[in-house]
């Protein structure tokens, strides 16, 4: 005799759709109102400049030639991609910290080291078979960012050292280790100034358009990757379950110390992968004062992600897409490219007084987007670390 399925309870839509404006309400709120104070700079700006014809349609000129810039054509939207590639893998480096509860500031020097490590790497193989000097190169980018997120990590499971201020001293020591490196043992002889030879046969092959190079499919794939760890495996479960509450998971016989250093380390593998995919897919070579806004950017891309894989995607894509187009919207508007840098820097302000935009504009049951962001010290309230 066949027994009655149990009835699956319907999702109401209503609910669902009240779950996802809380979800996206204050991200979205954030960036309209960025949107609006650039264009208060934008109109504002034309009062500086002498014998300049005021336009009130400049604002509208300017964001349709950033949006052409990014999307307008394949080559635009290939430039967004990767712009966006470095981006989702810095991001998913500080949202992974995020949800252990660590504030990874250092993504900056974890992502310089992996370029470092990666052109060195490359350098000296680039005469090899593409198929081994490739993920040689990859992979060493991949282990010195992983060393590096590894220092504050140990530091902060042995002795309590706090995540915020060992990475931000290891991002100065980062950039000091660069300039020694490429002035000094990387460095071309014969060059002007200095810089590495050329990566060669290590450098990631071009897969679409002129520039879109297979590092694009490396944070493709790394996106699952890190949400299946996280959501799917009892590693992620207890990462997430540290970040929530380091004294709950030490009671249920879980190793908050390791999880920290692994955790960092993690972190540090992504963000040294994103500047292994910068150094191998674009530049090809490295400079003594190679510079990049990379890992400071993945902090408001992670902020604005809410630390979800997925949901980094998409804030990477938007920041991304306004680095491919600043330089059209320079160019046809007259606004210089650095607005995106006041643009992404007033989104970040807007996301940490989300707290207040939710009180101001009676969000009551909208989420801040920074639950579960506090860091391993605060949780344990001055004790130094858990066993």
């Amino acid at each position: 005799m066949n027994q009655a399925r149990p009835a699956v309870p319907r999702r109401d839509p209503r609910q669902m759709l009240r779950q996802l404006w809380a979800l996206i309400a204050l991200p979205l709120i954030s960036i309209l109102l960025a949107l609006v104070v650039g264009a208060v700079i934008i109109l504002g700006s034309q009062f500086i400049l002498p014998d300049h014809t005021f336009d009130p349609g400049l604002a509208f000129t300017a964001y349709g030639a950033l949006f052409q810039g990014a999307f307008g054509s394949f080559d635009a939207i290939v430039d967004t991609l990767v712009s966006t590639t470095p981006l989702v893998l810095g991001g998913l480096a500080v949202g992974l910290a995020f949800k252990a509860g660590l504030f990874n500031i250092g993504a900056q020097g974890q992502f310089l080291l992996g370029a470092l490590a990666a052109v060195a790497v490359g350098v000296a193989v680039s005469t090899w078979p593409p198929f081994v000097a490739i993920p040689l190169a990859l992979g060493a980018g991949m282990l010195a960012g992983a060393a590096w997120g590894f220092i504050p990590g140990f530091l902060k499971a042995t002795s309590g050292a706090h995540e915020v201020v060992t990475t931000i001293m290891l991002n100065y020591v980062a950039v000091a280790v660069v300039a020694w490196m490429v002035s000094g043992p990387l460095d071309t002889p014969g060059s002007p100034s200095p810089i590495t030879g050329v990566v060669g046969n290590a450098g990631l092959p071009i897969i679409f358009g002129r520039n879109g190079h297979a590092g694009i499919l490396v944070a493709a794939a790394a996106v699952p990757l890190v949400a299946y760890l996280l959501y799917r495996t009892t590693r992620g479960f207890e990462i997430r379950t540290v970040g929530a509450n380091p004294d709950a998971a030490r009671y249920a016989g879980m190793r908050p110390r390791f999880l920290i250093v692994l955790t960092m380390s993690l972190a540090g593998l992504l963000a040294g992968t994103a500047g292994a995919v910068v150094v191998l897919g674009v530049t090809r070579q490295m400079t003594a004062s190679f510079g990049t806004t990379v890992g400071f950017d993945s902090i408001a891309v992670a902020l604005l992600g809410r630390s979800n894989p997925f949901g980094i995607v998409f804030a990477a894509l938007l920041f991304g897409s306004m680095r491919a187009g600043a330089a059209l919207m320079q160019i046809e508007a007259g606004i210089p490219a650095e607005l995106v840098d006041v643009l992404e820097a007033t989104i970040l302000l807007f996301l940490v007084a989300s707290p207040y935009l939710r009180r101001v504009l009676h969000l009551g049951g909208v989420k801040t987007g920074l639950e579960g962001t506090e860091t391993i010290t605060r949780s344990y309230g001055g004790e130094v670390v858990a066993r």
